[in-house]
């Protein structure tokens, strides 16, 4: 992913078009970023990006959670949304 790729995800949104699936970033160390943690370190980001770190801030990559309802941000602990696995869970009650 580029800088430019990645300034054109962040302005799509946190939700895949068409179907509204919820996005998030994995970075070059294997973490997931929620979108929230990507714009508040967005400076972060960038610098490491341009200049190819390996600190935990290098963003690689944009993914639909599918089905992963313990997926966190490395930097905030938050949960990031996940499409299906809350449906699902809600399903087998």
């Amino acid at each position: 992913m580029s800088t430019r790729q990645l300034c054109a995800q962040l302005r799509q949104g946190p939700y895949a078009w068409p179907g509204g699936y919820p996005l998030f970033f994995f970075t070059s160390d294997g973490e997931a970023l929620s979108f929230d943690a990507v714009m508040e370190n967005l400076k972060s980001v960038m610098y490491s990006m341009r200049h190819k770190l390996h600190d935990g801030w290098r963003v690689i990559g944009c993914e639909v959670n599918w089905e992963d309802s313990n997926l966190t941000c490395a930097h905030s602990g938050a949960v990031i949304e996940s499409a299906y696995s809350e449906n699902m869970e809600r399903g087998a009650e």
